[in-house]
């Protein structure tokens, strides 16, 4: 029985650590490129994306339009299991979330937030300005607004 518990608290205090190393980094921070200038990257580093035909939540809950299958294959929505922290770049009163079919959505200035499929860490974003699914996709600045040219920097 001592052992089982012995066990039982180590498992706990494990789970605690990395749980804490999670949060220790940010949810949504922001990087630089020459090619956009700043923009948000989720969790692991990717850039996310807002959908020009959704409904951007200001004062309410953003409305999705990206809904079938297909379409969250190729941009599937960041989704956190925790609170959403920013770095220092961005504004952590334009960082929220939103319930949507059992999991919780993370936005930024109102707009629900995706990843596209054939992003990879540290590479150059690869689906700015792509129009599909009816609408267009954007990288999303620090000031919560779609980035829509490159950069002149």
């Amino acid at each position: 029985m001592l052992r089982l518990r012995t066990s039982a608290a180590i498992a706990a205090l494990a789970l605690s650590a990395s749980a804490a190393a999670a949060q220790d980094s940010p949810t949504l921070s922001a990087e630089q490129s020459e090619e956009y200038g700043q923009y948000i990257v989720g969790p692991h580093s990717e850039p996310v994306y807002l959908f020009t035909t959704d409904m951007q939540g200001n004062g309410g809950e953003p409305t999705i339009s990206c809904t079938s299958e297909e379409c969250l294959d190729a941009w599937p929505l960041v989704t956190t299991n925790s609170e959403v922290t920013v770095g220092p770049e961005l504004d952590p009163s334009l960082a929220g979330t939103f319930s949507y079919e059992g999991q919780t959505v993370v936005t930024y200035n109102g707009w629900p937030l995706y990843n596209f499929m054939r992003d990879e860490t540290g590479q150059t974003p690869q689906g700015q300005d792509i129009h599909s699914f009816g609408g267009e996709w954007y990288l999303v600045g620090p000031q919560g607004e779609q980035i829509e040219e490159e950069s002149t920097e």
